[in-house]
C-alpha cells in the first residue's frame, strides 16, 4: 500500500527447516534414503547439513543431483568435513559409531543456524518434517533441546538397569532424533559435575567426556544424558512416536502415542534395515528406497508396503501394522491433495 514500509526479506537460512546428519563408513545409502523420506513429504523448504568423510562427499553430490528437479528445488544441500573443535579428534571419532560424536559440535560449527533437527542416518520420516519443526514453538523459556525417552517402561530400559553414570529421568534419553535451538545452546551456562559454576556447551564437552569415559557405553548419547541430568529444565521431552524404535514393539507394543496416532518418525537402530530380525522396519526402508520419485504414492509406495507387511505377521512388530501405516497413509493423502486436487482445481475452470 502507498506509504507502507516494506518488510525486510527473511534470510534464506530462516526460510527453511534445517536438518543435520553425520555419515561415515558405509552409511551413504542409508543417509540418502533418510533424506529422500524427508523430501517426499515436507512442505516447507529444507536446508540439509551433511557432515561426511571426504571420500563420501562426491558420491552424495552425484546422487542428490540425480533426483528429479521437482524434488531438488525443495532443498539446499550443504556439506561439511568431520571436525572436532576441542579435545582429541581420534578419541571423538572412536567414541561410539564412526563420527557420531560430531553431533555434539553442531552448535559450535553452525554458528549462523538458529534451530536444527539432527537425526541419525537410520531414521525415516513418515510425515512432514514441518510437524516436528513446529515443536520448537512449544519450548518454554528455559528449554533448548528436545528428545524422546530411551524406553517407556523402566523395568526393560537399558539406562534404568545398567547405566553407571547419571542419566535423564527414569529411563534416559535416545538422541537419534534431536531438535535443537542452537542459539540458546550457545548462550547458556550449563550446570555440571566439574566445577561449582556453569560452563558453556563447548567448554563442557571434553572435560565431561574425560570424567565419564570409562563409564559410558553409547558414546555421545550418554554424554547428552549426563548433560540433561544436571540441566533437566533445558529439555523438552517429545513422545515416542517421534522416535519409534524396535524396542517399542519387539517385546510387545509399548508406545501409546504410536498406537493412537501412528509412527511419525521411524528409527531403525540395531541395524534392522539390513537384517531379517525386524522385517516390519526393513519393509518400510526398502519400499521408500525403491519408490520412483515421480510415481503415484499409493500405487508405488503404500500398496507395496501393505503387501510386504503380510509377510511380517509372525513378529510382534508385524502384528500391529496399523501403528506403522496410520500416519504415512494420512501424510500421503495430504500430499495427493496438494499435488493433484489443488493442481487440477487451479487449472480447470468449470
Amino acid at each position: 500500500k502507498p506509504g507502507e514500509q516494506k518488510r525486510p526479506k527473511e534470510p534464506s537460512s530462516l526460510q527453511c527447516m534445517h536438518l543435520a546428519v553425520v555419515a561415515c563408513g558405509d552409511r551413504l545409502e542409508e543417509t540418502l534414503i533418510m533424506l529422500k523420506s524427508a523430501v517426499l513429504f515436507s512442505n516447507k523448504r529444507l536446508c540439509f547439513h551433511i557432515f561426511a568423510e571426504d571420500s563420501l562427499k562426491p558420491e552424495f553430490e552425484k546422487k542428490l543431483k540425480e533426483w528429479p528437479s521437482s524434488y531438488t528445488k525443495k532443498f539446499e544441500p550443504n556439506f561439511y568435513p568431520i571436525t572436532f573443535s576441542v579435545g582429541n579428534a581420534q578419541e571423538w571419532k572412536k567414541l561410539f559409531k564412526p563420527c557420531a560424536a560430531q553431533r555434539l559440535f553442531l552448535p559450535v560449527i553452525l554458528k549462523d543456524v538458529d534451530s536444527l533437527l539432527y537425526v541419525d542416518t537410520d531414521v525415516l520420516f513418515l510425515r512432514p518434517i514441518d510437524d516436528i519443526w513446529q515443536l520448537l514453538r512449544e519450548f518454554n523459556s528455559t528449554q533448548l533441546a528436545a528428545m524422546a525417552p530411551e524406553h517407556e517402561i523402566p523395568k526393560i530400559g537399558w539406562y534404568s538397569r545398567f547405566a553407571r553414570h547419571p542419566f535423564y529421568g527414569t529411563t534416559g534419553l535416545n538422541s537419534g532424533v534431536m531438535l535443537m535451538n542452537l542459539t540458546r545452546i550457545r548462550s547458556t551456562q550449563f550446570k555440571n559435575s566439574l566445577i561449582p559454576g556453569g560452563l558453556t556447551w563447548e567448554e563442557m564437552l571434553y572435560p565431561l567426556y574425560q570424567k565419564y569415559k570409562n563409564y559410558i557405553t553409547w558414546g555421545d548419547q550418554d554424554l547428552l544424558n549426563i548433560i540433561f541430568y544436571f540441566n533437566p529444565e533445558c529439555l523438552y521431552v517429545f513422545p515416542c512416536q517421534w522416535n519409534y524404535r524396535p524396542d517399542h514393539c519387539m517385546y510387545g507394543s509399548n508406545c501409546r502415542g504410536a498406537e493412537q496416532e501412528g509412527v511419525s518418525i521411524l528409527h531403525g537402530n540395531r541395524g534392522v534395515y539390513h537384517d531379517d530380525k525386524q522385517p516390519t522396519f526393513k519393509a518400510l526402508y526398502e519400499v521408500i528406497r525403491d519408490f520412483p520419485f515421480e510415481d503415484n504414492l499409493f500405487q508405488s509406495l503404500y500398496y507395496p508396503l501393505q503387501s510386504k507387511f503380510l509377510d511380517t505377521v509372525h513378529t510382534l512388530c508385524g502384528r500391529i501394522p496399523q501403528v506403522f501405516l496410520k500416519q504415512i497413509e494420512k501424510t500421503m493423502k495430504k500430499v495427493y491433495e496438494n499435488r493433484v486436487i489443488v493442481y487440477l482445481g487451479a487449472n480447470h475452470r468449470y
